[in-house]
C-alpha cells in the first residue's frame, strides 16, 4: 500500500518554522530541515512559499499582525509610542529569531505595512515634519530590535557556556578584573561586583532606555514649537 503523504497547510508550515527556529536558530534554518520536520519532501514547501525569503516575509508579517492585535492605542503620542514599543518587545520575545526576521525582510507584506503605519500614526499629532516623524519611529524600532536581539544572544551564550562547562566562569571574571588597573577597569569592576550588569535585558533597563529616547524626541518637539 502506498504511504499516505502528511497533510500540510500554510499554518502548519509557519508553526513548524517557529519550532525549528526555537530549537536551532536562524543560522541552521533551511527548507530541507523544515521539510524533514513536517515529514514531507522539500519541493512540497514551494507550493506554499516560493523561497526561504518568502517564508521569512510571511513569518515577519505574522509578528506584525500579532503586535497590532495586542497593542492598545491610548493616551498622547508618548504614551502610545511607549505602549507600542513594549508590546513589540513582548511579541518578539515570545517568537524565537523574530527580531532577525523583522530585520531581514522588506516591508512588502500587508501587516508589516500596517505595523509601520500604526507607529507613524502615534507621531501624527506632533508638530514634527514627516521626515522627522519617520526618523523618530525608526530610532525607537532600532532600539527595540537591538535590545531584544542582544538579550537573545546573551541567553544563547550563557546556555552554550553552561552546556560546555557546567557553570558560568564568574571566578575567572573576578580574577581578570582584580588583575587590571584602576584606570583600565576600576569603574567597570565596581559596577560588575555590585551586580549592576545583571540589569541588562530586564524590563527596568528597557523602559529606562526607551524613556531616554522619548525625552529626546520631546526636546526636539519643544525646539520646533519655539521657532
Amino acid at each position: 500500500m502506498k504511504k499516505q503523504q502528511p497533510q500540510i497547510s500554510e499554518e502548519k508550515i509557519l508553526n513548524a518554522s517557529w519550532e525549528l527556529l526555537g530549537e536551532e536558530g536562524i543560522e541552521k534554518f533551511s527548507m530541507r530541515r523544515l521539510a524533514d520536520r513536517l515529514g514531507i519532501q522539500a519541493p512540497s514547501l514551494y507550493w506554499y512559499f516560493k523561497s526561504k525569503q518568502d517564508l521569512y516575509q510571511r513569518l515577519a508579517n505574522q509578528i506584525s499582525k500579532i503586535t497590532l492585535e495586542e497593542f492598545e492605542s491610548e493616551g498622547d503620542w508618548k504614551e502610545q509610542l511607549t505602549g507600542f514599543a513594549i508590546t513589540t518587545r513582548s511579541v518578539l520575545r515570545r517568537h524565537p529569531c523574530s527580531t532577525q526576521l523583522m530585520m531581514l525582510t522588506l516591508p512588502h507584506e500587508p501587516d508589516i505595512i500596517r505595523f509601520t503605519n500604526r507607529m507613524l500614526l502615534c507621531m501624527e499629532s506632533t508638530p514634527l515634519e514627516q521626515e522627522h516623524q519617520l526618523q523618530a519611529i525608526i530610532t525607537i524600532m532600532n532600539y527595540v530590535f537591538y535590545f531584544v536581539l542582544d538579550d537573545y544572544e546573551h541567553q544563547r551564550n550563557v546556555s552554550a557556556i553552561l552546556k560546555e562547562q557546567g557553570e558560568l566562569p564568574i571566578g575567572e571574571m573576578d580574577r581578570l578584573l582584580d588583575a587590571m588597573s584602576e584606570a583600565d577597569a576600576g569603574l567597570f569592576r565596581r559596577m560588575f561586583k555590585s551586580g549592576l550588569f545583571e540589569l541588562m535585558g530586564t524590563d527596568r533597563s528597557f523602559e529606562f532606555g526607551l524613556k531616554l529616547i522619548l525625552l529626546g524626541i520631546e526636546q526636539v518637539i519643544k525646539e520646533k514649537e519655539n521657532l
